[in-house]
Formats: C-alpha cells, structure tokens, sequence
C-alpha cells in the first residue's frame, strides 16, 4: 500500500471470463491500482488488449518481483492456482484466490504461509454475496429436514466439477449423511446452484443465479480490500461478512 493508502493488486487471469470483469471493476475503486497483469502468452495481442490497464506478465515470478504488489488475486485455474498462490504467499504478498482447483492440503499450507508470514489470505469458492446467503440458508435447513441434494450448474468452460461452491454449501450442512452434488456444464449458463430438501410431504428448494459475472465483483472487492487487515487464512467469503 502506498503513502496514499492504494491498495497495489496483480490480477492473474486477466484475459479470461471472469478476469475481464475483475479488471474493469478493479479500475473503478479509487483507493485500488493495478500494477500487474498475468497472462498465458504475453504477446502482441495480449499488449493491445491490456496495455492500457497495466504492465502485463506472462512469467509471476517476474511480476511479483517487478511489481511488488500488496495483492495477489488469482482468478486463473486448476493448472497453476497452487503454484501462484504458493510464490505469492512465499513473497509475503497477500492472497485473495478465487480459482478452483486447489485441495484440502493446499489450503492447509497457505494458512500456515500466512501465519508465518503475517499477512493475510482469501479463499473464496464463491464471491456472490447472494451465494453466500443460499449456503447460510441450506445450512439452517439442514437442521430440520432429513435428506438433501444439490445441483450446480456452471457454463460449459468451467473445467472442475463438482464446484467449490457445491463442495462448501455440503461442507456446510454438516450432516450425518452424503448429500449428493450433481453437476451440469452448458453453454448458456453463468453459475447456478439448488439445495433440494426433502421431508415427509414436502420439498424445499434453495436456489441462487448469478446471471453474470458482475455479480460476484461487490464480492471480489470485498476480499481484495479485508484482505489487507488479515494475518492468516480465511477460507469463505462468508468469514469476512458475520
């Protein structure tokens, strides 16, 4: 953070859905810059689509030691999540991920990167706030009625199945019993999700849309701007909420 109280955040995953975006609501907020940009291929084409919004990296080694940002936010995928958030975090630059594809382990380890380095990380399956809302809701329904499944559907280039958000919403039900998680990846679709309940006569359906990816930005803001307060892991949105 500058002497201004600028909060220096690298986007990786630029060029991408969800990454595009992030850079146009990131260039918004006056008290965040971008001061780095990562790509697959840092060729002609990427400098012309997004020269005007920073320096751009294919290498985040190069990037961080260049650009020294405060925030590393990763919206990238499986292949190389868990080795940028890992020289991230070995740098001391703070974390907040909102790719897929990590493990339980992975997460343990950046936790203990965090704590031994005094600086915070986000992990967050899911940045709609209305999300977070459903999970909270199927978790207290839960409670009362006896079996439950979930579907999520994601467009057709979302490449993990099940979803980190299905794998939290069941994590979070904390039942005594497997709750099935059906995937559906289709070309029209953002991000969906329904947690169906059953009991004796009656069904109860909990469902959130992202129609568009704009929905998950507040969210995304959020985490880049409480990130800066942390000195360890918060895996969940939700933890930075209530």
């Amino acid at each position: 953070m500058d002497e201004a109280g600028t909060i220096r955040v690298a986007l990786a995953g630029a060029l991408g859905r969800m990454g595009q975006v992030a850079l146009e609501a990131l260039r918004r907020e006056e008290d965040i810059a971008i001061c780095g940009l990562l790509v697959r291929r840092a060729d002609e084409e990427a400098e012309r689509r997004l020269s005007a919004s920073g320096a751009v990296y294919d290498d985040p080694e190069r990037l961080l030691d260049t650009e020294k940002p405060d925030v590393w936010l990763d919206l990238t995928g499986p292949e190389s999540v868990v080795r940028h958030v890992d020289l991230a975090l070995s740098r001391g630059v703070r974390a907040v991920v909102g790719a897929t594809g990590y493990t339980d382990e992975d997460v343990r380890r950046w936790d203990e990167m965090a704590r031994q380095r005094q600086v915070g990380a986000a992990v967050c399956p899911n940045f709609a706030i209305g999300a977070l809302l459903m999970m909270r809701f199927a978790r207290e329904a839960a409670r009362f009625l006896p079996r439950a499944e979930i579907i999520e559907l994601h467009h057709d280039g979302k490449r993990d199945k099940p979803s980190g958000t299905s794998l939290r919403t069941k994590a979070m039900m904390e039942v005594d019993y497997d709750v099935p998680i059906h995937s559906v990846r289709l070309p029209g679709l953002v991000a969906h999700q329904e947690v169906i309940f059953g009991g004796a006569g009656e069904v109860l359906t909990i469902r959130h849309d992202s129609l568009s990816r704009e929905s998950f930005m507040p969210g995304l803001i959020l985490a880049v701007r409480r990130v800066m307060t942390l000195r360890t892991l918060v895996y969940g949105l939700d933890k930075l909420l209530w």
